[in-house]
């Protein structure tokens, strides 16, 4: 069995998937997942987010009201729920939170951190 050789074998991995990237690529916003930040890109993501969390929170609700025969309690209460982890989701998208758990101290985002760190000058 012949065993090839890496034509660079002193640069590791991470290296060679930045440039294989583009050297002078930023990362997104989102949280480097790739997709277009414009208007109509977030809008959609927006209402996706608000439209599927408050039906799943309310397919939860019918499920456990029909097992538990407690009918509309819990279709109530998981809307609620729901709702209000769609409003999560959009307000975590809005401030640039992308899918990142929990907040930074302060209240920014790692990637804002580490943007701002380039921006001083004469430190």
């Amino acid at each position: 069995m012949v065993k090839e050789s890496d034509p660079r074998p002193e640069e590791d991995f991470d290296t060679r998937l930045r440039r294989a990237r583009g050297v002078g690529d930023k990362p997104t916003r989102n949280g480097g997942a790739g997709l277009p930040e414009d208007g109509k890109g977030k809008a959609l993501r927006i209402g996706a987010e608000l439209v599927v969390s408050v039906a799943v929170g309310g397919g939860i609700g019918w499920m456990i009201d029909s097992w538990l025969e407690t009918k509309p309690w819990f279709l109530i209460g998981f809307l609620f729920l729901g709702n209000a982890a769609g409003l999560w989701n959009v307000f975590r998208l809005t401030n640039s939170q992308g899918y990142a758990v929990g907040f930074e101290p302060g209240g920014r985002s790692k990637a804002k951190q580490d943007d701002n760190k380039g921006d001083k000058k004469g430190d």
